[in-house]
């Protein structure tokens, strides 16, 4: 409604400036296109979020109008283009139930118009509320990897790893099922509040801005361990006014732009897992953790092992950390002879004697020699 006040007259300006911003800093915008306008559905409020044109004739044809323009206005500028938003629930699927054929049926008119209007473009489907592996399973069966490049997910959940490496191998063999093992997964939207009481997802949990920070290390983390294709942090400032309230997921505080700290921890993350570090298989195994159930990950960096582990706890209730053993290969030893470790909360850098009494956190803290934190 912000693009398209009148009927078939588009002002775009407001997103230029966010694209050619966002540009000029050496980021490529994604586009999600989603949502209605009370233009084309009258029943709709003043925003139309969640209505869908599939229900209307006048709708669907404002919405290919729409789709067109836009993406001839921004070719050259975004390649990636999302279609649709959380499709697999009520609230974002007005004024009728989710269905996936119907989904598929919006994305398949909406690609058509995508790739003709931009050249290359990347096209990302789903955008699912959760992991819902019913919806997924109908919306491969009905065509959608025929119609995207990727498929998005928005894993909201207090604790990061709970089933998440089952549903992933799940996916992943589905889209195999359906020869479309091309097809990358994106985790395209997650996060969670600094503070209890906030809008959206996650918000009635006891959460503080310590608690946020380590779920944002280990769900950044989990999707690296897991070699998601694009794992993505939602949001970058608290949104001020949803809805009548706060959203508290922001890396800066709404009321004036300061960073929590989860802002210098995911910081510390994107320093260190840049182009230079792979996912990689290092020998090594975690000793003394007892009943506590743990998760680790081995990657490398210029050439040289990188370890992440961590406690899989419940970060409502805080916890002590415990001293573990890290029994490495011989080889990955040989790559370690001056150990250190990483703590991304803080940024301190801490030399080990050895990796007999290494320190278990609530969240991933990250092993290495001290030559690859330099």
């Amino acid at each position: 409604i912000r693009c398209e006040k009148e009927k078939g007259v588009y002002d775009f300006g407001w997103l230029d400036e966010v694209v050619d911003g966002l540009l000029k800093i050496g980021i490529q915008p994604w586009f999600n296109l989603g949502y209605g306008n009370s233009l084309y559905t009258p029943k709709a409020d003043a925003t139309a979020v969640g209505w869908v044109p599939v229900f209307d004739d006048s709708a669907m044809e404002g919405w290919k109008n729409f789709t067109a323009k836009i993406a001839e206005h921004f070719k050259g500028r975004v390649t990636h283009w999302e279609i649709w938003n959380e499709p697999n629930i009520t609230g974002f699927w007005k004024p009728g139930k989710p269905d996936a054929a119907s989904y598929v049926k919006l994305v398949e008119q909406t690609a058509t118009l995508l790739r003709k209007a931009v050249p290359g473009a990347v096209l990302i489907g789903g955008g699912f509320a959760g992991i819902p592996m019913d919806y997924y399973k109908a919306c491969l069966e009905a065509g959608l990897a025929k119609h995207v490049d990727k498929i998005s997910y928005h894993p909201y959940r207090t604790v990061p790893e709970k089933g998440y490496e089952g549903e992933i191998a799940q996916m992943r063999a589905l889209l195999a099922k359906h020869g479309a093992s091309h097809v990358g997964l994106w985790q395209g939207e997650n996060g969670c509040p600094s503070k209890k009481g906030s809008a959206g997802a996650l918000s009635q949990q006891d959460w503080n801005e310590a608690r946020q920070a380590k779920w944002l290390t280990r769900r950044i983390l989990s999707d690296l361990r897991l070699e998601i294709e694009l794992t993505s942090y939602f949001l970058i400032v608290d949104l001020i006014g949803y809805r009548g309230k706060v959203n508290l997921k922001g890396l800066l505080r709404g009321e004036d732009y300061s960073p929590k700290p989860a802002f210098f921890a995911y910081q510390n993350l994107c320093a260190l897992f840049d182009s230079e570090t792979r996912r990689f298989k290092v020998k090594f195994k975690i000793e003394g953790a007892g009943e506590t159930a743990t998760v680790a990950a081995g990657f490398k960096r210029q050439g040289k092992p990188l370890i992440a582990y961590w406690a899989v706890e419940d970060l409502m209730q805080d916890v002590a950390a415990k001293k573990v053993a890290l029994a490495l290969g011989e080889q990955e030893k040989a790559q370690m002879p001056k150990p250190a470790l990483l703590d991304p909360l803080s940024g301190q850098i801490y030399r080990m004697a050895s990796f007999d009494a290494l320190p278990l956190a609530d969240y991933p803290l990250i092993l290495a020699d001290e030559s690859v934190f330099a």
